[in-house]
């Protein structure tokens, strides 16, 4: 059982550094957020700890690229790392007043020690999966761009003068084309880092061949289940995605109806819609099953989020077995 737990807030310049052992503060730090600090502050604690690597915990927040410098510098070290999404350390501290960057740090080195029992080590991603998720962010980014140039430019129309109207249009047009020509490239770049992959490409080629999964789609499931390895059952999947139902009732008063929690990947999910869209436009089981549901009254939202959890059950079925989806499907002979 560790004895000494790090909790870090990590900020774009700075990491603010609380130390405990065995559930009380030790103290407090501030370094410089670049490697060279982070090597220098953590050396003699490594040193120290070298003889039993299970002896600290370094806990901080899932904070995207500002977390970079630190987890190279301490990837290899002896220390457990552990990376938590900030929802969850806030709420799991209770009611509180006041926040500054050091409390944060204490906060952050607490929770881990109350959590002890049940922390996770972080691992690297590999190199070509966190290519791919780089890659997606950016494609995002750049579709975002262009419907808030797009979207801008339309409502104009009807309000302002017409020929006004007509330059901002001229105005925005090569801005779009080059956003096309962006995201064109990025694509490519995607599906190059997908082909290069032995291992990424098999999960592409299981995930696109269950109906209705498209190539944007799988790309994405890849990334948030880490390439199938953070998350493998469809279940936790599915409620990551926000499309898992929760039943919301207490004793005899309270009867809500069952829906779906928004504490979710509502990226995943929208692209899980999509999906589902496109599956009861094709001929085929998703199809009937959606038309059955509908004409027995069933609310079309409702069914179509049944939809989107078949797929994630059959995505998940195909990586597991490791096959293919069968359209009829042939039980095998015992």
């Amino acid at each position: 059982m560790a004895n000494y737990y790090f909790g870090i807030d990590v900020s774009k310049k700075t990491l603010d550094v609380a130390l405990l052992k065995d559930g009380v503060l030790l103290s407090s730090h501030v370094i410089d957020n670049d490697p060279h600090s982070i090597d220098v502050f953590f050396a003699p604690y490594a040193k120290q700890f070298q003889l039993a690597t299970d002896q600290a915990w370094i806990c901080m927040e899932h904070t995207g690229i500002y977390n970079y410098p630190l987890l190279k510098s301490l990837g290899e070290s002896k220390f457990h790392i552990c990376v938590e999404p900030a929802l969850q350390i806030k709420q799991s501290q209770g009611m509180t007043r006041g926040k500054s960057d050091a409390v944060d740090a204490v906060r952050i080195a607490q929770y881990a020690y109350k959590n002890r029992d049940s922390l996770k080590v972080w691992k690297p991603q590999p190199v070509n999966l966190h290519r791919l998720k780089a890659l997606l962010s950016q494609r995002d980014l750049l579709i975002k761009t262009k419907l808030q140039l797009e979207v801008s430019t339309k409502e104009c129309k009807g309000y302002l003068d017409a020929q006004l109207v007509k330059d901002l249009v001229s105005n925005s047009k090569n801005s779009l084309k080059a956003i096309d020509k962006s995201i064109y490239k990025v694509e490519e770049k995607i599906y190059a880092v997908v082909k290069s992959d032995k291992s990424l490409n098999t999960l592409f080629h299981r995930a696109t061949s269950v109906t209705g999964i498209g190539p944007i789609t799988a790309f994405n499931l890849i990334v948030a289940t880490g390439a199938f390895e953070q998350i493998k059952n469809p279940k936790k999947f599915a409620c990551h995605a926000g499309v898992a139902p929760f039943e919301h009732r207490s004793g005899t008063a309270v009867r809500g109806r069952t829906r779906v929690s928004k504490m979710a990947d509502m990226g995943m999910k929208r692209l899980l819609h999509m999906a589902a869209l496109s599956a009861t436009q094709c001929e085929g089981e998703l199809r009937n099953y959606y038309l059955r549901k509908v004409a027995d009254g069933k609310n079309k939202m409702a069914v179509l989020n049944a939809v989107r959890n078949k797929l994630i059950t059959r995505v998940f079925v195909c990586i597991n077995q490791n096959r293919d989806y069968q359209k009829k499907y042939e039980r095998a002979l015992v």
